[in-house]
């Protein structure tokens, strides 16, 4: 009540982790709870200046306002139920971000779900991994994997045993061995 009296109620928006030139990577909604007037912090979003806690939907789980491209006010963006978003004058496709990508740093790319063309989810951006990956696998030749557990030849086996084994060569001890005196 008291904070409804003073104007202190936390800023509900839209949280948007990327934008795309016809597609919006939308986290979902959250809110802003600064202990400021709602007014104050509408203007700091609508001029794209805010700084500070976010909290994500329901999860209790806060971030950083800077790991986000944009936080618009609630009634600023209008999901539609063909799967597009209505913001800044034009209609955007939407790709749900999963709770695993709302701190991700890098660049997300939309995947189609199994409920079909107009549902999309936001993934990690993998493929300059895979192309660093794929040069060293060239690079070396090629890449041999086997399972963590698995049982390698007794001959490397060995001669990996023999090596630890090996004692250190023998050095005499000298007056100037002291540790640095």
């Amino acid at each position: 009540m008291w904070k409804k009296l003073f104007g202190r109620t936390p800023v509900r928006v839209w949280i948007i982790k990327q934008i795309d030139p016809d597609l919006i990577h939308l986290c979902g909604e959250g809110r802003l709870d600064t202990g400021r007037k709602a007014e104050a912090v509408l203007a700091e979003l609508s001029e794209g200046r805010y700084q500070g806690p976010v909290q994500m939907g329901d999860s209790g789980l806060i971030l950083n306002a800077r790991v986000f491209a944009a936080l618009v006010p609630h009634d600023g963006l209008h999901l539609g139920a063909d799967g597009l978003a209505h913001w800044r004058g034009r209609h955007w496709r939407v790709a749900r971000v999963p709770q695993r990508c709302w701190a991700y740093e890098g660049r997300l790319v939309p995947q189609m779900t199994t409920q079909g063309r107009l549902h999309l989810t936001s993934t990690e951006d993998l493929s300059g991994i895979r192309r660093r990956a794929d040069r060293e696998r060239a690079a070396s030749g090629t890449a041999h994997f086997r399972a963590a557990n698995a049982l390698e030849d007794e001959a490397a086996f060995s001669e990996r045993q023999r090596r630890r084994a090996r004692p250190a060569p023998h050095r005499e001890w000298r007056e100037d061995d002291q540790g640095g005196r």
